[in-house]
């Protein structure tokens, strides 16, 4: 294992080459395992008197390599030496550079007469020389280099990768987590720009100091995933911190990278939301997962849909689910909602039209039914089709064919539908209001939508699901929601369902200005609920859920026999079944 190398630099004006001095008597006295370098204030020059009277002492700064502060970068460096007679003010300000020294001594460059700026050079000779033998005598360096390689210790013993760079994106540190995550060696990369050494961006563009930045570091601080290929090759998903580096007047000096390898809980979390997604549906309550089933099933054949459910409950995303997984997923799906269009235009728009079939149809025109021809067709709002428009559906479907407005030519199709409601069609066939013989085309196979009050467990899912989306669409980072929000979400009723819950954590995304949304940032009719909800007067603290479900196992769901059990009356049984959303699952009201 190699020993790591610590950088001095020795730092002075060009015209007297004292930095060169220094550097050619530290090299000469170094056993340590140390490297000195040299540079200067002012454009880099050999003074002629300083060479001559370096030659006579038997050392040569011509060759020595000519820097100057432009060729340096202060963050590289474990100590800075700068030396001359110069004030205080017109030291050099490297905003968080390392701890430094500065050495006093008379100033060579004020000198004309050539003998007296070479003794002047030589007095300056004699002390810097002097100063470095106690350097190394007195155990000042070695010392030093303990106490800040016991700080790089512990950064290196982090898990997590650790790297920081300059404002012009030179790389001073990397510890030795990062380079196991991304296989390269720190020799190889310190003082180099990370856009030369990490093709494609290491922060992925989302910096301050990256040519057209497509994020700014708010608030001193981003946080996302990195999509990163390792040195040998292999990618890697990398969950990275970025943070601005600022000085102790809060000066921006670089940027701060820590950063984990998440590719394989990144990989797990694909697979558990593929668990429990189908197309864009989300949830892992039972319920739903039993849904996810019954569309696989439906989706092998092309038998009509009807589906069932309250508003806002994702009726048109079943019905794409039940279209994207089954043998017509290469063919169009067209959706018509039934109850936004007068029967006029919803007969147009179903059927199509030839020019002249009335006012404003200066051109033929094709209906939903040939453009899904192949395909899908999704029928939302079913429930509110006219008698006559009943009528005319049903012979299409029971015919497969139609012809447009105004048209003679019979238009053969090939279409599966699925429709949808969110009211009761057995009701309104009662009512006469829907036809049965439609009712038995369009119900070929039913599926029933529970709505989200049914289907808790999936609300903690959507919550996640839609941070994530949103936050993609508004372009900031996923907001986290807290305990109590979570809790609130979770007890809510959602009358209007998985739309609503979309739209409280929209709602969200413009109240929050942090990384945390807390109920001020739910609307009103969510918080307010949950204050009612608190207000209501409650079942005995003896009374608990579990000792409920027990009750009414043993009397086989009979509550006047549940409440004997349980030693309160059955009006206190009926408060807590309400408390505890048991009602609707106990059926009997015996």
């Amino acid at each position: 294992m190699s020993v790591k190398k610590h950088l001095v630099l020795f730092l002075s004006e060009g015209e007297n080459n004292l930095h060169l001095i220094a550097e050619c008597f530290a090299r000469e006295n170094n056993t340590e395992p140390i490297d000195f370098i040299s540079a200067s204030m002012t454009p880099p020059i050999i003074n002629p008197v300083a060479y001559r009277m370096m030659r006579a002492s038997g050392l040569d700064i011509a060759a020595l390599p000519m820097r100057s502060l432009l060729d340096i970068e202060p963050f590289m460096f474990d100590l800075i030496v700068t030396m001359g007679n110069f004030d205080q003010d017109c030291r050099p300000t490297l905003p968080g550079m390392p701890p430094h020294f500065h050495w006093n001594m008379p100033d060579p460059a004020k000198k004309v007469n050539k003998e007296e700026l070479y003794n002047a050079l030589k007095q300056a000779r004699d002390i810097i020389r002097k100063k470095i033998e106690t350097m190394f005598a007195s155990g000042l360096l070695k010392a030093l280099f303990v106490t800040r390689r016991k700080l790089e210790m512990v950064l290196d013993n982090l898990i997590d990768g650790v790297m920081a760079h300059t404002t012009n994106r030179r790389i001073f540190f990397f510890n030795r987590a990062a380079e196991k995550i991304t296989g390269y060696k720190r020799e190889n990369i310190l003082g180099k720009d990370c856009h030369d050494v990490f093709p494609g961006r290491f922060c992925g563009g989302a910096c301050e100091f990256c040519d057209g930045a497509t994020a700014e570091i708010n608030d001193n601080f981003i946080k996302k995933d990195i999509s990163f290929t390792r040195f040998d090759g292999d990618a890697r998903i990398l969950k990275m911190s970025i943070m601005t580096l600022t000085d102790e007047v809060g000066k921006n000096v670089g940027a701060l990278l820590s950063f984990r390898d998440d590719t394989e809980l990144d990989q797990l979390k694909k697979r558990l939301k593929h668990h429990h997604s189908l197309g864009d549906l989300v949830g892992k309550d039972p319920k739903t997962l039993e849904l996810f089933e019954q569309i696989h099933e439906v989706s092998s054949v092309s038998a009509p849909v009807l589906i069932e459910g309250e508003s806002g409950t994702g009726k048109e995303l079943v019905a794409n689910a039940i279209h994207d997984t089954g043998e017509r997923a290469d063919k169009p799906f067209v959706a018509i909602n039934c109850g936004a269009l007068p029967e006029g235009l919803l007969e147009s728009e179903l059927f199509g039209h030839v020019s002249g079939a009335f006012t404003g149809a200066v051109k033929n025109r094709k209906g939903r039914f040939e453009l899904a021809d192949g395909g899908t067709l999704f029928l939302d709002e079913v429930s509110e089709l006219s008698h006559s428009m009943q009528v005319k559906l049903l012979r299409v479907l029971q015919e497969k064919r139609f012809e447009k407005v105004g048209g003679e030519k019979i238009i053969k199709v090939d279409v599966r539908v699925i429709s949808a409601t969110n009211q009761n069609l057995q009701k309104l066939m009662e009512k006469k209001k829907f036809r049965r013989d439609l009712y038995y085309r369009l119900c070929v196979i039913p599926i029933l939508l529970a709505p989200l009050r049914e289907r808790r467990l999936d609300i903690p899912t959507l919550v996640e699901h839609f941070l994530e989306l949103i936050s993609r669409e508004v372009k900031r980072p996923v907001l986290t929601p807290s305990n109590k929000v979570m809790d609130i979400l979770s007890s809510y009723e959602w009358p209007g369902n998985v739309r609503e819950l979309h739209n409280a954590i929209e709602y969200a995304y413009v109240k929050c200005k942090t990384g945390i949304f807390d109920i001020c940032h739910l609307p009103s009719e969510i918080v307010n609920y949950q204050h009612t909800k608190k207000t209501r007067p409650g079942p005995p603290l003896k009374l608990k859920k579990e000792d409920i479900l027990i009750a009414l196992s043993k009397t086989q769901g009979n509550k006047k026999e549940a409440a004997k059990i349980l030693g309160v009356g059955r009006a206190t049984l009926y408060r807590s079944l309400d408390l505890f959303d048991l009602r609707d699952i106990i059926k009997s009201d015996v």
